[in-house]
């Protein structure tokens, strides 16, 4: 087994790139895969929350802090390539930190949660250009945005269109609504798949991680056609010029 590597990376914190990666591995755990959440951020998020689980209910992911290998941290992942299925690195929120330019390195696949309508587009040159270098050493690195924390009906307003240019990378199909699951999943240290409500308040935010989990895995797996996906703005002009977003 070799693992493939998803970085979870934003120029800025607030994107929800913490909730991207813990929901992503618990999804991917939960189907069998052997995942591990390296927590690349000297926060440590992911640790943090992953200890509030309770041990009838452990995120079914291994979690390994290595913020502290600061520029050797890609060295330190490839230690654990031959482990794992899926390895998924949460970075610290800077393009140009030492962590972010080095696990991009290695990885199969960068994601970019995007908040519409926040001044998350003002970072998008930074994060571009770090994306852009990697890509100069690892050519094969896939970059897409994810849009998130969605409203329901909420309009892409011109401006925002007008911006996404400036990432010159597609955008995922799925998208993550505004939902109190993703608020509340991180006190019960695990993903909404773990939370015991309504069916009708959980299962909305379940649907959309496993259209994501399978969405990343079809990607990886090379099942689509990233030319096809277009960039992201000209997927959100098409679909959605003058409309709102689907409905979710």
């Amino acid at each position: 087994m070799t693992a493939q590597i998803i970085v979870i990376v934003n120029q800025k914190g607030g994107a929800g790139k913490t909730t991207v990666t813990i929901n992503l591995a618990g999804s991917l755990g939960r189907r069998g895969y052997q995942t591990a959440i390296i927590d690349g951020d000297e926060q440590s998020s992911v640790v943090e929350i992953a200890s509030l689980a309770p041990e009838d209910a452990q995120l079914p992911a291994s979690v390994i802090g290595l913020w502290k290998a600061g520029r050797k941290i890609h060295q330190e992942i490839k230690k654990f390539i031959d482990l794992y299925d899926y390895i998924i690195v949460d970075c610290p929120p800077a393009a140009n930190s030492p962590i972010t330019q080095s696990v991009l390195l290695i990885a199969d696949i960068a994601i970019v949660p995007f908040i519409p309508g926040t001044i998350d587009t003002l970072a998008a040159p930074k994060i571009r250009d770090a994306i852009e270098a990697a890509q100069v050493t690892n050519p094969d690195l896939k970059a897409l945005l994810l849009l998130n924390r969605i409203e329901t009906g909420w309009s892409i307003m011109k401006n925002i269109i007008e911006l996404l240019p400036s990432f010159k990378m597609p955008m995922l199909r799925t998208r993550l609504s505004r939902r109190a699951a993703y608020v509340e999943s991180p006190g019960i240290g695990n993903s909404v798949h773990q939370l015991k409500d309504r069916k009708e308040k959980i299962e909305p935010a379940v649907k959309e991680v496993e259209k994501l989990t399978d969405e990343v895995i079809a990607i990886l797996n090379g099942s689509v056609d990233l030319d096809a996906y277009g960039l992201a703005h000209e997927n959100l002009t098409e679909k959605n010029k003058e409309t709102s977003l689907e409905k979710v």
